[in-house]
């Protein structure tokens, strides 16, 4: 062989022999993972991120450890629980390595024994609780599978930051009878405040009865208030107006025969009694009749200045006055009237009795 390529070939040769060596002598270790480096089978040191250099064929690489938290969903496990049910319980394990050397030597897979005991965990938690315990209680049983699982790997060199639970499966027939019963507890609590409701409004019916009954009475009592008052006041002016005119037995005359014929026009009354002050009063109203057609024209002039001074007294005097004249003479006609009327229907009504 040619010297000159003998002499190339070893030049190659320990070219390619320096490229691996630089190569296996120098490692770049990335942000947040660490390298466990062993020399000749022995644990030697930890590579931190950056730039490193090793003994090239002497020391070497066992294992990449990433330092990040990790989320690890273990497939669902049937579990019993206490009242013998089977359940499907799907869980999510947070955790991350604390410890390179650890993590690498103590345990040969610590994925595998973590969720191998996260599984025997689970099972120990829920058999102590019933279906319904278990259901409502993912909180307690989070706490309790992440207080056993950084007990135990800690010395593994992983540190578990959270269990989950994503979901309890019960069997299918469980289902059905849990979506009754909740069925029917909307049923009764969708029955009680119609309930309520029902009670509400007719409370309130009630309570808006009661305030209009009391403001019709309060306004009937006002309304009865106003009008007793109104008469009382009419009653008032009446009688005034009476004592101010001074009326005497004409008057009074004249009022009775007003209500003779109202008493006359009763269907049912067969019998009237006349007070005495009737017919005492009709010969009154007969004289002062009389008396004044015979007065002569003094006497009638000394009567006419008589009411013209009377009728400068109060308005009310002079009206009373002027009534009770007039009253008088019509009493005499309407008086004739009324006794004839009084004592024609008395006897037929006697004639149709007997």
């Amino acid at each position: 062989m040619d010297p000159s390529v003998l002499v190339a070939v070893l030049v190659i040769i320990a070219a390619l022999i320096g490229i691996i060596t630089v190569v296996k002598s120098v490692k770049v270790v990335p942000q947040q993972v660490e390298y466990v480096v062993e020399r000749l089978g022995k644990y030697s040191r930890t590579l931190t991120p950056g730039l490193n250099i090793l003994v090239p064929f002497i020391d070497s690489v066992r294992n990449k450890v990433d330092k990040r938290e990790a989320v690890v969903n273990f497939p669902p496990q049937p579990v019993i629980t206490s009242d013998n049910l089977v359940v499907s319980i799907d869980t999510v394990l947070y955790f991350k390595v604390v410890d390179s050397v650890r993590a690498t030597y103590e345990i040969f897979s610590y994925l595998q024994a973590i969720e191998q005991l996260t599984v025997t965990t689970l099972r120990n938690v829920i058999g102590s609780l019933d279906l319904e315990k278990a259901l409502t209680s993912r909180d307690e049983i989070n706490r309790h599978l992440s207080g056993v699982l950084d007990e135990t790997t800690g010395r593994w060199g992983i540190k578990v930051t959270r269990v989950e639970i994503k979901a309890i499966e019960p069997p299918p027939s469980i289902r059905d009878s849990m979506e009754k019963q909740m069925r029917a507890e909307r049923d009764r609590r969708a029955a009680i405040l119609h309930a309520e409701g029902l009670k509400q409004s007719q409370i309130l019916t009630a309570e808006g009865e009661k305030q209009a009954a009391v403001l019709r009475a309060e306004g009937e009592r006002q309304s009865r208030i106003l009008t007793a008052e109104g008469q009382a006041k009419a009653i008032r002016t009446v009688v005034d107006s009476i004592h101010l005119s001074n009326p005497d037995s004409k008057v009074m005359a004249y009022q009775y025969l007003q209500a003779l014929p109202q008493i006359a026009a009763g269907q049912s009354n067969k019998m009237w009694i006349l007070p005495v002050e009737l017919t005492k009063a009709l010969e009154g109203i007969g004289g002062a009749l009389g008396g004044m057609a015979a007065m002569s024209d003094a006497e009638r002039s000394r009567h006419v200045d008589r009411n013209r001074v009377e009728e400068e007294e109060s308005a009310e005097v002079q009206e009373a006055r002027q009534a009770a004249e007039e009253a008088a003479a019509v009493a005499t006609a309407e008086a004739q009237a009324a006794a004839a009327q009084v004592s024609g229907t008395t006897q037929n009504r006697e004639l149709t009795n007997g």
